[in-house]
């Protein structure tokens, strides 16, 4: 007790008495207003740019939505919807002959060659003899005449129509759009596509279609120039499938799934395989970490002032 008095006492003692408790620190003071000129400018510019960019990206979203006249198509369960859900490949045989016998009249698919199928819905057997079906220009031969052939595995499906002109000209003016990439192409994917084939109907009171188009609620306008193309029993499926109006347009809608993305299948899977392994390499490296850095991530870092 008497030794604590004595420091108190001392005059070191009285100036850490008298020390302020509080302690002061320089508080940065910035406004816009304090900045330099150039500084306001730059900064002025990037909020313009950020809030037109913001408006013309809302305004084009707005743009390519539907109307309030159009009908919105319903999410349906595809089997192939699932995070680890693989494409139904006996639907994906149905629906290449959907559009092999309904289709293929009026819509190419000039992306797909005869050898996308081996391995998907047919054999390499089955894939040439289709092949061999579709008679196949080429040339020119020694001539120099252009020549008729079957067609091989290599060779892309045949078009319906020589050139778009021709296309218009059977079509009422109207350019049936290639199938290759339909299903990507469109908002909804294949509940668009699903929904158009099966949506065709009588126009409500009051509502006058022209003639030679056709009242569908889901197509932009609603009025389209192709007729109905399905309908129950439109084909006799090989697999002997009831043939009703929904399955074959499920069926061609799968179809034309795989046709825009031909490595569905492959990309799950090698997600799958990447969670996989991540869930394995992960707590290693982990733990590597820790055990790597635990010594560093230890150390008490002391400041000693120089005497």
């Amino acid at each position: 007790m008497a030794a604590l008095r004595v420091v108190v006492l001392s005059g070191s003692g009285r100036a850490l008495l008298n020390t302020s408790k509080s302690v002061k620190t320089p508080v940065a003071n910035m406004s816009f207003g304090s900045l330099p000129r150039s500084r306001k400018v730059a900064l002025s510019t990037l909020g313009v740019v950020t809030a037109g960019g913001a408006g013309l990206a809302l305004m084009l979203h707005q743009s390519v939505k539907a109307s309030d006249l159009e009908l919105h198509p319903p999410n349906y369960p595809w089997s192939h919807a699932g995070p680890l859900s693989s494409l139904d490949h006996a639907s994906v045989r149905r629906g290449y002959q959907v559009y092999k016998q309904v289709c293929s009249a009026c819509h190419s698919m000039e992306y797909l060659a005869f050898r996308n199928l081996v391995g998907v819905s047919h054999t390499e057997a089955e894939v040439k003899t289709m092949a061999e079906e579709a008679e196949v220009v080429d040339g020119p031969d020694d001539s120099g005449e252009m020549f008729t052939r079957p067609g091989k595995l290599s060779d892309y499906f045949p078009k319906p129509y020589p050139n778009p002109e021709a296309a218009r000209a059977a079509n009422n003016g109207a350019l049936p759009p290639d199938l290759s990439y339909i299903i990507n192409a469109r908002h909804g994917g294949e509940d668009y596509v699903f929904s158009l084939l099966t949506g065709y109907c009588e126009p409500p009171a009051g509502v006058a279609v022209r003639e030679g188009l056709h009242y569908n609620p889901y197509f932009v306008g609603q009025a389209i120039g192709m007729a109905a193309p399905i309908y129950n029993e439109v084909l006799e499926f090989e697999d002997g499938t009831p043939a009703s109006m929904s399955q074959v347009a499920k069926d061609v809608c799968t179809f034309l799934k795989w046709a825009g993305e031909p490595a569905h299948d492959q990309r799950k899977r090698m997600g799958l395989k990447l969670l996989m392994g991540a869930g394995i390499v992960v707590p290693l490296l982990y733990y590597m970490k820790r055990h790597r850095w635990s010594v560093l991530k230890s150390r008490k870092i002391a400041y000693r002032p120089p005497k």
